[in-house]
C-alpha cells in the first residue's frame, strides 16, 4: 500500500505495487514530445525482426528476405493498423481532411488486427517478388509477431489505456481519473476514492493479452522445429491469438463495433481467424498424414 501522502497514477491494490509517476513522454526533442508508447512499439518491431533474423539463419534460409520484407512490412503493417482503426471508427473522421485521417496518430488510432493483415499481404508481397514459399516466410514470422505484441501492449501502459471493466480480482488495476485516456459512466459509477484522489478499478486487458502472448510464442518456439508441414505455424499463431482476442476483447471498455452492429470488431475478426486457421490446420494435418506417393517400377 502506498503512504497516504502518495498519490500513485497507477496502483495494483491486491498485488501490493504501485507506480507513483508514469509518463507518456519519453523525451522532448526542440518541444517535439516522443511517446513512450512509440519507443516500445519501436523496440518491439526491433526485437521481432531480430528473432526472425535468427531464425532465418539458423535455418539456413536467405536473410537478406527478411530484411526486405521488415521495411516492407512496416509500410504494409502501418497502412493496416490505421486503415482498420478508421473503418471501425468511422464516424469519428467523417469530413476530416484526408491526410490527418491517414498520418494523426498521435492521439491513438492504431488497431493490432489491422497490423496483422498488413504483415501477411507484405509477406505475401515478398513470397511473390522473391519466389520464397510464403508459408516459409510465415512460420519464420509468426513468432516473431507475437514478441512484437507483447513488448508493444506495454505501451498501453504508459497511455492509461487498453483496459477493461470494473473488477477486483488479483490483478485489478486502478488508474487515477485525471491520468486514463478514457473513462466510461459505469467506471466512474464504482470509482474508488483513495489517497487524496480519485480512481478507475480495471481489467488490465493489455497485461491479460501479453501474458497469453508470451506463453503462446514459447509454445510455438518449441513446437517450431517439430512442425508437420509448411504454414503450420502461422495457423497455430492465429488460432490461439484469435481465441484469446475473443475473450479479452470482451472485457474491454474501447471496443470498436463492426459497422453500427453493435458487436465488437475485434470479436468479429477473432472468429473468422479461428474459423479459418481450424480449417487450415485440419486440412494440413488430413495431408500430412497422407503417405508419400511411391514411384512405380518400369517394366522392362
Amino acid at each position: 500500500m502506498p503512504p497516504d501522502h502518495v498519490t500513485p497514477e497507477i496502483w495494483f491494490p491486491n498485488l501490493g505495487f504501485y507506480f507513483e509517476r508514469v509518463p507518456q513522454h519519453a523525451l522532448n526533442v526542440g518541444g517535439f514530445a516522443i511517446y513512450w508508447y512509440a519507443v516500445i512499439i519501436v523496440f518491439g518491431i526491433a526485437m521481432a525482426a531480430l528473432l526472425a533474423f535468427w531464425w532465418a539463419g539458423k535455418t539456413g534460409q536467405n536473410v537478406d528476405h527478411y530484411y526486405e520484407l521488415l521495411l516492407v512490412g512496416l509500410v504494409f503493417a502501418f497502412i493496416g493498423l490505421r486503415t482498420y482503426f478508421v473503418v471501425f471508427n468511422w464516424d469519428a473522421f467523417r469530413g476530416r481532411p484526408w491526410f490527418e485521417i491517414a498520418f494523426d496518430i498521435r492521439g491513438g488510432g492504431l488497431a493490432i488486427y489491422g497490423g496483422i493483415i498488413g504483415a501477411a499481404l507484405a509477406a505475401m508481397f515478398i513470397s511473390w517478388r522473391r519466389r520464397v514459399p510464403f508459408f516459409l516466410l510465415a512460420d519464420t514470422g509468426a513468432p516473431s509477431m507475437l514478441l512484437g505484441q507483447i513488448i508493444g501492449r506495454f505501451g498501453n501502459f504508459f497511455n492509461a489505456e487498453a483496459f477493461g471493466s470494473y473488477t477486483d480480482n488479483l490483478f485489478a488495476m486502478r488508474i487515477r481519473v485525471d491520468r486514463a485516456a478514457y473513462t466510461t459512466p459505469d467506471l466512474l459509477e464504482r470509482a474508488v476514492h483513495a489517497n487524496g484522489a480519485t480512481y478507475i478499478q480495471v481489467h488490465p486487458t493489455f497485461f491479460y493479452e501479453a501474458a497469453f502472448n508470451l506463453v503462446w510464442m514459447l509454445i510455438l518456439l518449441f513446437y517450431r522445429p517439430h512442425k508437420r508441414f509448411d504454414g503450420e505455424i502461422l495457423w497455430l499463431y492465429f488460432l490461439g491469438y484469435g481465441v484469446a482476442r475473443f475473450f479479452i476483447e470482451g472485457l474491454r471498455t474501447d471496443q470498436l463495433k463492426f459497422f453500427g452492429t453493435g458487436l465488437a470488431a475485434s470479436q468479429v475478426v477473432s472468429v473468422a481467424f479461428v474459423a479459418v486457421s481450424l480449417t487450415a490446420l485440419i486440412l494440413g494435418y488430413l495431408q500430412a498424414r497422407k503417405p508419400a506417393p511411391t514411384k512405380k517400377r518400369r517394366r522392362r
